[in-house]
């Protein structure tokens, strides 16, 4: 099997990088996925909010992976199901599996990795206690509701205030359960504002910062967990224990990007993202070889998946028809004071057309704060901003022609 382009991965971010391909001129494309259904995770999600930016309505995941998979079709672009992915070399090669081909050798001029990521478990964390039934990852308990048709319990304890947890904490109590608290270790929420109000707010749902489970109870069942407070070195704080009875336990305590390919092919990974290192046209350090979405690094909303997918996309037919410039004049970004981490982290300004949106996270909650980006350490540009928090993404321009020669780029919250 030969193909031009190979997509691994069938979720929002591989769709939208297929599908930009596509339409810039690659007829030879094929997107491979473990799952049964395209879509990835968008299928579990039935809940309304996504598309807000790129359709400028809102939709359900369901019905937003839906617009994706129907133009996918329409372009006749080649895709296999139920195919999981063994192998992924240096030269592009793959072996692939699935029960109707066998063992499959494809060969690609170029690869887009859009694998996505995985939740932390209770394993990740280390919470003490017994080993009942009732303890679920927030995204299983979610495919066990929304797809699977099972309710996963009927009072529960959530610990974790990402997205997915708050989310959760609505539906479950949409479904008749008793959400008795959302728990979190750090001092604020790691979700959007909006998941806060409209998920807990307005259930009377307690959300409790600086606290955490620190035993799990029960034998067959869970049937309550304890929790305490923590000081700012989220150490337990003795005498502030509390036990609360359930039979259930969501865990929502992150997502860490799926990057086993990544590793095979050892690709040079960013710490701080947990995904490939990648430059302005999202290609990672293996020529032709590309990353999109949350495989790269965790995406607060699926509308900036989309957008960074379709980067990928055109970087990959740009790579495929010899028109991106190899990286003689690099600029480097770097996370300065208050900043986690800056994709992209290396910028060739010869493939920028015009500028670029470089994505960033923040390390605290920060209010009434200027981002400050320096170029070449002078600085350049302030934006002000009245919220920043972990929870949500921020982004910012670069004009091509003010990096031009430049070094590096760097920016700071002040």
């Amino acid at each position: 099997m030969n193909y031009d382009l190979v997509v691994i991965g069938g979720g929002p971010a591989g769709l939208a990088a297929a599908i930009e391909a596509k339409k810039k001129g690659i007829n030879s494309i094929l997107i491979i996925d473990r799952d049964k259904e395209l879509g990835g995770i968008l299928n579990q999600c039935i809940h309304n909010g996504f598309g807000l930016h790129i359709f400028n309505e809102e939709l359900t995941g369901p019905e937003y992976a839906d617009r994706f998979i129907k133009e996918l079709e329409a372009l006749n672009i080649e895709f296999k199901l139920d195919t999981m992915v063994i192998t992924l070399e240096e030269d592009k090669s793959i072996i692939a599996i699935n029960p109707e081909d066998g063992l499959m050798n494809i060969k690609s001029r170029a690869v887009i990795l859009a694998m996505g990521c995985r939740e932390r478990t209770r394993g990740a964390i280390h919470i003490p206690g017994t080993r009942p039934a009732g303890v679920f990852t927030a995204g299983t308990a979610q495919r066990f509701v929304n797809i699977e048709g099972y309710m996963v319990g009927k009072e529960v304890v959530i610990l974790g205030s990402g997205d997915i947890g708050l989310i959760m904490a609505r539906r479950m109590t949409l479904e008749g359960a008793v959400v008795k608290a959302v728990v979190e270790l750090l001092p604020y929420s790691g979700g959007l504002k909006r998941n806060i109000v409209q998920c807990l707010d307005d259930f009377n749902i307690p959300l409790l910062l600086s606290h955490t489970v620190i035993d799990i109870k029960g034998k067959d069942r869970v049937e309550g967990v304890t929790i305490a407070k923590v000081d700012e070195k989220r150490r337990t704080i003795e005498g502030t224990e509390k036990f609360i009875p359930c039979d259930t336990l969501l865990l929502s305590v992150g997502l860490i990007p799926e990057n086993e390919l990544s590793k095979m092919v050892n690709l040079d990974l960013d710490n701080s993202t947990g995904g490939p290192v990648v430059n302005e046209s999202m290609e990672t350090s293996i020529g032709g070889i590309f990353a999109c979405g949350n495989v790269v690094h965790v995406h607060d909303l699926v509308d900036w998946v989309t957008e960074e997918s379709k980067r990928a996309g055109k970087g990959a037919v740009k790579y495929l028809k010899n028109q991106l410039m190899l990286q003689k004049d690099t600029v480097k970004t770097y996370a300065g004071y208050g900043i986690k981490y800056i994709v992209p982290q290396i910028i060739r300004p010869s493939n920028i057309e015009k500028d670029l949106e470089v994505f960033m996270r923040v390390t605290d909650v920060f209010k009434n704060r200027e981002l400050v980006i320096k170029i070449d350490n002078k600085e350049f540009k302030r934006i002000k901003k009245s919220h920043l928090a972990p929870g949500e993404m921020e982004s910012a321009n670069i004009n091509v022609e003010d990096i031009k020669g430049a070094a590096e780029i760097s920016i700071e919250v002040q």
